[in-house]
């Protein structure tokens, strides 16, 4: 089987739409699949080993001379068509990543050419869908008209729903969670914490990119009635991103940028020592769809506390007691709910590692998609 990968990111960009087709490329080669990509170039540069070659598309369509005379969108247009269109006719399958214009096109020009399209959605394309009053309305147009429709979480596929984007072929498949990130006990958790050189008695950790809708700020706020309970507690805050030194400032606001480390960007072999030394992992999110972050915490023995946005309240329903909610943008709450479960600490249960089994690893991930594959190839 040829399977074409449509996708606006690839590894080393950390995005989740960059990591799965990523992910599914590098199984099925494994598995004596062809693969290959279209995709925009990383936004970090440099690029990682692919299963497949790839075919770059330039985010950028021309300079400001280009885009005063207003045919930055039709250039982009042809770029895009013109790297998809071969890839398209050598597959077997075409699976597109996210929407944007390289995205929907994809989907477009894949079933003009009688090619099967699986389509994947992550959450910022349902969370901030409105359809265009105005125009083309290229995503509504793709999503329909896709073989098959698969959902980060099973809240966001509800979502669409209520949006009017109810339609047949369509189902949740959860992020995979790498085998990196094992059970570790409490005696395992104390030596992986003492390799990284952490001595404090309670490890709170966050890994998401530094962005308002992330709610580090309201994680930061709330230290300072965390650290009056428990004076010996350090938070490890993983990842980077614009709001860096506006949280290093309300860091030394708060009076607690001794107990906050920033590791800046690491990469997953780091932030599964950091999951595996932690007490609680903490997600103040304002908005999440499935946060693969918490569930690498979870598969590491290591309990959540997330904010009421709705990836939490899925993790909430999926792995029970071992995932506790609070109401968003409220510190005071969070501290509160931070120095419950330091009074209580425990590492997480045997049945969050079960519903890890069935649903986030690999191979589980990967049989689900297989089918998908499969069922539109044979039809």
């Amino acid at each position: 089987m040829r399977i074409l990968h449509v996708t606006p990111h690839l590894p080393p960009d950390q995005a989740a739409n960059a990591l799965l087709p990523w992910q599914l490329g590098n199984w099925a080669h494994a598995g004596g699949e062809q693969i290959e990509y279209v995709a925009h170039p990383p936004r970090a540069g440099g690029t990682a080993p692919l299963a497949g070659p790839v075919t770059w598309v330039p985010r950028s369509s021309g300079g400001p001379a280009v885009r005063r005379l207003k045919i930055a969108s039709a250039i982009a247009a042809y770029r895009v068509w013109s790297a998809l269109t071969p890839a398209i006719l050598r597959a077997d399958i075409v699976h597109v990543h996210s929407n944007g214009l390289l995205a929907e096109l994809a989907v477009l020009l894949a079933r003009r050419a009688g090619k099967p399209v699986i389509l994947t959605l992550y959450g910022t394309e349902i969370w901030h869908y409105a359809p265009q009053k105005y125009g083309p309305d290229l995503f509504t147009r793709a999503y329909h008209a896709a073989s098959y429709v698969t959902f980060y979480s099973e809240r966001l596929m509800m979502r669409a729903q209520e949006l009017g984007l109810a339609r047949r072929n369509s189902r949740t498949i959860y992020p995979p969670v790498s085998e990196a990130f094992r059970w570790h006990g409490e005696v395992s958790q104390a030596e992986v914490r003492q390799s990284l050189g952490i001595h404090n008695a309670h490890l709170l950790l966050n890994v998401k990119r530094l962005h308002p809708l992330a709610g580090q700020r309201f994680l930061i706020e709330a230290m300072n009635e965390v650290i009056r309970l428990y004076p010996d507690t350090r938070l490890v805050i993983c990842g980077t991103g614009e709001m860096l030194e506006e949280l290093k400032s309300v860091a030394r606001s708060a009076g607690v940028e001794r107990h906050v480390t920033f590791t800046g960007m690491i990469d997953n072999t780091a932030i599964a020592r950091y999951c595996a030394a932690a007490d609680l992992f903490v997600l103040p999110s304002i908005l999440e769809a499935l946060p693969t972050v918490a569930v690498e915490a979870l598969a590491s023995g290591t309990p959540v506390l997330s904010s009421d946005n709705p990836g939490g309240l899925e993790l909430n329903d999926v792995f029970g007691p071992d995932v506790s909610i609070v109401p968003k943008e409220q510190p005071m709450a969070l501290a509160a709910a931070i120095g419950h479960f330091l009074q209580h600490k425990r590492r997480t249960l045997g049945r969050t590692q079960e519903a890890l089994d069935r649903e986030f690893r690999p191979d589980a991930v990967a049989a689900q998609y297989r089918q998908i594959y499969d069922e539109l190839v044979g039809s």
